[in-house]
């Protein structure tokens, strides 16, 4: 008899089922389970747009919500509906059954077991690639945004000259939709040809035709599908050559069209369109042939074409065309990926001039009195001192100071900006007394007020002059809001402003209470935010806990970065927000980038490449966010604020000329506030960023030259020094100081960075960007070119030599004895008469504490090196003489006046001189015109040095025409008696 189930012990009884009890108890768990996992689904979606919503950028978040979940179900179902209509179709197509083979016996088994679950099957293989096309589409939300609000650059790419949003914008969302088509195509192939084979439209192995007539003629249209797709694909890889990446000698990210591209790959790829099209054709043809012939013989020419037109024909044309005279041949796209380049990422502007590496002036006082007016050198390193700011202003454990402080510039008494180091004190919860969830989350919840130093000055001890310090903060930023709800070591959330008061000081008479009286945060009155939240955040205590009432708010999402990401996700963020008291409130500041992968001819970079640095090796916090992109464009289109207190987001449009910043302005409205509401104050905080600096000295390093001739000759390639103050090997940081390019009349706020030739130590260049806003310079790069016949010290030589002086060395010893450490700080390099002025602080942390003190500055001119207590001290023995002008970061001195006709006469004469030198400089440079003229102006000021020395001639006296301060290179001597 049959086995009618039970298997070797025999038929089922009653007693094996499962009882009434265990399958309710299984259903509800199932329910249970079910309902718990869709509301931890629905928790992620209710927190975030309550959050959205307290940050008042709703349409962000609705506005992207829309977005995927249209591109979801638009593709999904069109997926979906391909792939199932294939289906539907093969199965309807299916022969008749007649006297079965093998094969066909094999497989009617199967037809007969899924025969009762046809139309489930059907749907769940629809409904599958429909979730997945649907999911991958969803990710192409910011592509289609592009596309559809995409704003005209005005400009056109030099090949097809077709404007540059066709390539940023439309041609991303064309290869999507290609690559759907071609997802679709082959899916649908796929599927209707196993449906075929199970029903018996295609054979294998059983006698007669291999396919039915219908099977053929379905799997040729949809194979005409796909190669009609192919050759759309040929088409736009025409454009797609204007942005395609390869190898080039000249540079490993190059972008564009070369010689074999435009000469061989775009017509290959014209002629392999117009195959295909005919290929396509002939697949179609098939619905009345019935034959697979011809079909067969035109795609095997089209797969033999693209081997030969689009591979061998280039190959041949590189080799025996473009190898044997390369220079020649690729100068003319050279020129084009230079020209793409520079404007691509804002270099196109950048003032290049020569500078000699060697003053030619011999007046040392003179010299001496220059530092002051070139530059402020800071002393106060704000990668170091860290540390010392901990330990002199922290006041309690549960405060702490971030790794790296931030340089920005604040009035003094008198009216002019200074260098200043700033940081916060915020709040860290790894200090706090003792660990529970109401002091994590309730009692301790915020920082307190700023701390500010002089950068250019220390006090007797080496320890930084503090121009707001204290607990509450006090001195010379007035009065503004203090507490610190929002920072960069704030990464937990805390409920605030209800029942449960909050520390906000403590001072010798204990805790001073506060209670939350900001609107940011989201409410949690109604037990389903208190609910979704203690999913969200895995904590049951939300829901439940007694400590939650009436006016409590949750806050989270607390560092700016997060922030600014959150409300403009098409941003990408700088590494360094930084604080600045702005209208009697603490405000972030950040700095934020549109950037795009699609500008023609620009060669591409990746951004956490080019923007790492000593700094970044060791503290990732300051990297840039969207490390891995790869961009061809970038833009510093927005500055952003985040309050400290209140945690608002503004977004500010600071490019008011980029048309992806239009584009995305478009598709969000409302967002980005116009540059005009920017207020003064704030103006006055606001810096040109580092990382979009980063990535230009990065590019400027090949792409400082602008003929096609140079660049491919490799001579004039640099590179950025290792920073020689760390041990990590990697880039040296730029740095922000208030200084003066030899053509600035006066000091400004720049950052700054050095160039060597790549593979060696020597100097090869400066560079430096007006980074005051307020400035009609702002965002103007200069680079100091030197001689390539003069060798100049790079700066890990002039480390080097510092560390390998024997009285140095020694000094340096007896320092580093017992417990204490000496450290480094910023080697800053300063142009100065024509030479490179480096100074450099050097710290010690001494016992147990292990904080850094100011106990040296290094100072080195044209092969003179100082080690002193003070900047001063060595700026006088480097130049051998003393100061007569006010300290460093004063500002600039006036020549003095003279009564003496002669010494009219000599300064006259002097200031000739000196425009004759600058003429020289802009003039080739010519290097023999401008000693001449130095010559003339050493001598002009040796007449006037006599004459001063002597009687005035007894003549009427009258007031002498002052020569006016020239714009001056820093290679150049003051006209001066």
């Amino acid at each position: 008899m049959p086995d009618r189930g039970g298997g070797p012990t025999g038929p089922r009884t009653r007693g094996d089922r499962p009882s009434r009890r265990v399958r309710t108890l299984l259903v509800t768990l199932g329910v249970l389970a079910a309902l718990g996992m869709a509301f931890t689904m629905f928790a992620g979606f209710w927190t975030d747009w309550q959050w959205y919503r307290s940050v008042h950028y709703s349409s962000v978040f609705t506005t992207t919500l829309w977005t995927k979940t249209g591109l979801f179900f638009v593709f999904g179902l069109l997926m979906a509906l391909a792939v199932g209509f294939n289906i539907w179709l093969a199965h309807r197509l299916r022969p008749p059954l007649s006297a079965m083979s093998m094969e066909q016996q094999s497989l009617d088994r199967y037809r007969m077991g899924i025969a009762p679950y046809k139309t489930w099957l059907l749907l769940a293989v629809t409904a599958l690639v429909g979730l997945v096309a649907g999911a991958s589409a969803a990710g192409q939300w910011r592509t289609w945004l592009m596309w559809v609000n995409g704003v005209p650059f005005d400009q056109s790419d030099p090949q097809f000259h077709l404007d540059v949003s066709f390539y940023a914008f439309d041609l991303p969302w064309y290869r999507f939709l290609l690559a759907f088509g071609f997802a679709t195509t082959v899916l649908s192939l796929i599927a209707a040809a196993l449906t075929h084979y199970l029903y018996g439209g295609l054979r294998v192995t059983s006698p007669g035709a291999r396919a039915s007539a219908a099977a053929t003629g379905h799997l040729s249209v949809l194979l005409g599908v796909f190669v009609a797709l192919k050759a759309v694909a040929y088409w736009l890889d025409r454009y797609g050559l204007a942005v395609k990446s390869s190898g080039f000698k000249a540079t490993d990210n190059w972008t564009g069209l070369r010689f074999v591209d435009a000469n061989a790959y775009l017509p290959a790829k014209t002629i392999l369109f117009c195959i295909a099209v005919i290929c396509a054709l002939l697949f179609f043809a098939t619905l009345w042939r019935r034959t697979w012939q011809l079909p067969v013989i035109g795609f095997g020419l089209m797969v033999l074409s693209a081997i030969l037109i689009g591979g061998v024909y280039p190959a041949i044309v590189q080799k025996f065309q473009v190898q044997p005279n390369e220079q020649a041949k690729e100068a003319p796209y050279v020129q084009k990926n230079l020209a793409a380049t520079r404007k691509a990422y804002g270099i196109d502007h950048t003032d290049v001039s020569g500078y000699p590496g060697k003053s030619a002036t011999s007046d040392k006082t003179m010299l001496r009195d220059q530092v002051g007016a070139t530059a402020s050198i800071r002393i106060m390193d704000p990668n170091v001192v860290s540390p010392t700011f901990q330990q002199s202003q922290q006041i309690w454990d549960y405060y702490g100071f971030p790794k790296n402080l931030d340089v920005d510039r604040y009035s003094t008494k008198d009216g002019k900006d200074q260098d200043t180091v700033i940081g916060l004190r915020e709040l860290d919860l790894t200090g706090i007394p003792k660990h529970n969830w109401i002091n994590d989350h309730f009692r301790y919840t915020h920082g307190y007020g700023a701390v500010a130093a002089k950068g250019t000055e220390a006090d007797d001890k080496g320890r930084p002059v503090f121009i707001e310090k204290n607990l509450p903060s006090t001195g010379e930023l007035g009065e503004y809001q203090q507490e610190i709800y929002y920072g960069e070591k704030t990464t937990t959330y805390s409920i605030v402003g209800g029942p449960q008061k909050e520390i906000d000081y403590s001072d010798s008479q204990g805790d001073k209470d506060t209670s939350y009286r900001g609107k940011s945060g989201v409410a949690l009155d109604n037990p389903l935010n208190r609910a979704a939240y203690a999913v969200a955040f895995n904590e049951p205590q939300i829901f439940y806990s007694g400590a939650i009432g009436k006016g409590s708010r949750i806050l989270y999402n607390r560092t700016p970065k997060d922030r600014v990401e959150a409300v403009a996700p098409w941003l990408t963020i700088d590494g360094d927000a930084y604080p600045a008291v702005v209208n009697h409130r603490i405000q972030w500041i950040v700095d934020a980038y549109t950037t795009s992968n699609g500008f023609p001819y620009a060669s591409r970079t990746t951004l956490g490449d080019t923007t790492a640095d000593s700094l970044t090796a060791t503290n990732n916090s300051r990297a840039v966010v969207a490390q891995q992109n790869q961009v061809n464009y970038i833009r510093n289109s927005v500055k952003a604020t985040v309050d400290a207190y209140t945690g608002e987001v503004k977004l500010y449009q600071w490019d008011t000329e980029d048309p992806v910043l239009k584009t995305w302005m478009k598709a969000f409205p409302h967002t980005v506030k116009p540059r005009a509401d920017i207020s003064s104050d704030l103006m006055a905080h606001l810096r040109y960023p580092q990382d979009l600096f980063k990535v230009q000295r990065e590019l400027l390093s090949r792409y400082h030259v602008t003929d096609a001739k140079t660049f491919l000759s490799g001579n004039e390639v640099w590179q950025v020094p290792d920073d020689p103050t760390n041990d990590s090997r990697s880039a040296v940081p730029p740095y922000y100081l208030s200084m003066k390019m030899p053509d600035q009349k006066e000091q400004a706020f720049s950052l700054t960075t050095t160039f060597t030739p790549k593979g060696r130590d020597n100097l090869s260049a400066f560079m430096a960007v007006d980074s005051d806003p307020r400035s009609d310079d702002y965002g103007r790069i200069r680079i100091l070119k030197l001689p390539t016949s003069t060798t100049v010290d790079g700066p890990e030589q002039v480390q080097s030599q510092f560390n390998s002086e024997p009285e140095i060395a020694e000094t340096i010893a007896l320092l580093s004895k017992g417990h204490s450490q000496v450290e480094y700080g910023n080697l800053l390099t300063v142009p100065l008469d024509g030479g490179l002025l480096y100074a450099e602080p050097v710290y010690v942390r001494g016992g147990k504490l292990k904080y850094p003190l100011l106990r040296k500055v290094l100072v080195t001119y044209e092969g003179r090196t100082a080690f002193e207590d003070t900047l001063d001290q060595a700026l006088d023995k480097v130049f051998g003489v003393k100061g007569t002008t006010e300290p460093p970061g004063s500002g600039t001195t006036e020549p003095p006046k003279s009564e003496n006709p002669t010494v009219r006469q000599a300064l006259d004469d002097a200031q000739k001189a000196f425009d004759a030198g600058q003429k020289a400089l802009k003039d080739g440079p010519d290097w023999d015109a401008y000693a001449k003229a130095q010559k003339d102006l050493q001598e002009a000021l040796r007449k006037a040095e006599e004459a001063q020395s002597k009687p005035a001639e007894s003549a009427k006296p009258t007031k002498p025409a002052e020569p006016a301060e020239p714009s001056r290179p820093a290679e150049s001597a003051k006209p001066a008696a």
